[in-house]
């Protein structure tokens, strides 16, 4: 970046510059901003000389923007709410908040086993502020990518070469059917002889459903996909009423089998034990509270075999 551009542009300005865009006249946003309106307009003269380009079109009704003042609205909204957001952040330190880690996860993973982890975490560092986001693991993978993340927990479904990845949890897969079904009765079953069954499914980019979309064509079949959902706790409810059959892991299984009257079987294919991974773009280099994080979901007691 040119440093001497960045020196010369000025916050002010560019908080000058939205607000003139917004109300679309240059007096009007002089007054919402409780400044002389000649001032306004020598400081978005004074952009434009900087800038090289003209940003708006002056009119007699107000003013409207040129192709650079579109662009420039865009990142100048940009640099304001990311200013807004650091504010927020440090004053959380100044409240007594020693660190800050934001962490991208997936469903499995929230349902099954951040709660406890986390809240272990957190008894022994009070001060440290977690934000967790539920996000299917392909927008985890990318936000970790585009640094929205420190922290990714997901089932990776490629090699990442430019990510780095740990060994977090490992989750087993089973054929959640309302009880009674045929299938029920099974000790175990294959996923291709489910695929003359309604199923329920969440979303079509979730590791899950592309899973079971290539095992599906693996066995040249496809998936009778009746509903989708959001969440598992859904997915049961579904089950439950006899809409269809869906694979749920067995810890989640576990924790909302009191949705309904269900049965679960184990899913007899390799690829029903999934690895969970934390991913993250060098864990080296992240801060100190979220390398200890890290640590504390990567300890054995915490294990790494499904439960």
């Amino acid at each position: 970046m040119d440093r001497s551009f960045a020196r010369r542009l000025d916050l002010t300005s560019l908080q000058l510059f939205v607000a003139v865009c917004e109300h679309g006249s240059i007096g009007r946003a002089a007054e919402h901003e409780f400044i002389a309106a000649s001032a306004v307009s020598k400081r978005l003269s004074d952009l434009e000389a900087i800038l090289e380009t003209p940003l708006l079109y002056r009119h007699t009704r107000g003013v409207s923007l040129t192709p650079a003042g579109e662009s420039l609205l865009h990142h100048a909204r940009s640099v304001l709410f990311s200013l807004e957001k650091m504010q927020g952040e440090l004053s959380e330190y100044a409240q007594g908040v020693r660190g800050h880690v934001r962490i991208h996860a997936n469903i499995s993973a929230i349902v099954q086993f951040l709660p406890e982890d986390l809240a272990g975490f957190i008894a022994r560092h009070q001060q440290v502020k977690i934000d967790l986001e539920e996000h299917v693991s392909a927008e985890v993978i990318r936000a970790v990518q585009e640094g929205d993340a420190d922290i990714g927990v997901c089932n990776p479904q490629a090699i990442m070469a430019e990510l780095q990845t740990r060994p977090y949890r490992q989750d087993r897969l089973m054929l959640v059917v309302p009880r009674g079904h045929p299938l029920g009765a099974r000790p175990e079953v294959r996923f291709a002889d489910t695929l003359d069954e309604d199923h329920v499914g969440l979303h079509s980019n979730s590791a899950l459903y592309l899973a079971m979309r290539r095992a599906a064509a693996a066995a040249g079949r496809s998936i009778k996909l009746r509903i989708q959902v959001t969440g598992l706790d859904a997915m049961c409810r579904m089950i439950h009423n006899r809409l269809g059959v869906g694979l749920v892991p067995h810890r989640a299984f576990e924790l909302l089998r009191a949705v309904g009257d269900l049965q679960a079987v184990p899913l007899a294919d390799d690829w029903a034990v999934r690895d969970i991974q934390l991913v993250a773009r060098d864990f080296a280099a992240l801060p100190v509270t979220a390398r200890q994080l890290v640590d504390h979901l990567c300890r054995p007691a915490a294990g790494n075999a499904h439960r």
